[in-house]
């Protein structure tokens, strides 16, 4: 299968993730951020769990406080079709 193809095939989704400000390559990071909740749900102080965090998945940890804000904030559910 072409690229075009895979784009063409999935356009509108990727318009909507586009439209929401969501960028494809942060799929990389669901797992970090789902050790994020874990650890955060847990107890654990942020700032131990960047450090944490950032040399398990061999980023920085600018890179880790960055992922948090971005996959914390709220998104137009009404674009995804929710209510």
């Amino acid at each position: 299968m072409k690229v075009f193809e895979i784009l063409n095939f999935n356009r509108e989704p990727l318009k909507r993730l586009q439209q929401a400000e969501i960028r494809i390559e942060d799929v990389e990071y669901i797992d970090l951020y789902n050790d994020y909740r874990m650890m955060f749900g847990g107890g654990e102080k942020v700032s131990y769990i960047v450090a944490i965090l950032a040399d398990r998945y061999h980023v920085s940890e600018r890179k880790v406080y960055t992922l948090i804000k971005r996959y914390g904030r709220e998104c137009d559910v009404q674009m995804f079709g929710g209510g």
